[in-house]
């Protein structure tokens, strides 16, 4: 008798929580029911439809993303260059060590991270050891805002 009485209690709590969760004004158990679970019905729809607009942002992400930043600081023997971004950038690092290549820069110190956002910081020097104190920053940077610029032009393609 007492183990009834828990039961009914317990489901008409349970009753309670789900009318004033799904906000339904009915009074019978099998309508609240039947507003919970179209309560349930409205939610997956929504749901759907948020997923897919997170889909379509994301395509729009990749390709049309904001330019990365940038950042060059002459050091005493070469230059420090920083580049970030706020998402990944595929492919990025060839074409700033290509820009490198061409200004005949050496790596000598770097640190890259390109899982959830594309973090670069490197110092290079001239080949061999040369002076490089005739090559400016601004040139530097210049140049790799160039690459980063080709780069996203050879990603909108694809």
């Amino acid at each position: 008798m007492v183990s009834r009485v828990h039961k009914r209690t317990a489901m008409y709590r349970n009753i309670q929580k789900l009318r004033s969760i799904t906000n339904s004004h009915a009074r019978r158990k099998t309508s609240v029911i039947l507003d919970a679970s179209e309560y349930i019905r409205g939610l997956k729809q929504r749901l759907q439809e948020l997923n897919q607009l997170a889909v379509d942002a994301a395509q729009k992400c990749i390709d049309y993303g904001p330019m990365p930043m940038l950042k060059v600081e002459p050091q005493e023997e070469g230059f420090m260059i920083k580049v970030l971004s706020q998402r990944s950038c595929q492919g990025l690092l060839v074409f700033i060590l290509e820009a490198f290549e061409g200004l005949g820069l050496e790596v000598v110190q770097a640190s890259v991270s390109c899982v959830e956002n594309f973090c670069f910081e490197a110092v290079g020097i001239k080949e061999n050891n040369q002076d490089t104190s005739h090559m400016e920053a601004r040139v530097v940077e210049q140049v790799v805002s160039q690459a980063i610029q080709k780069w996203r032009e050879v990603t909108k393609q694809y």
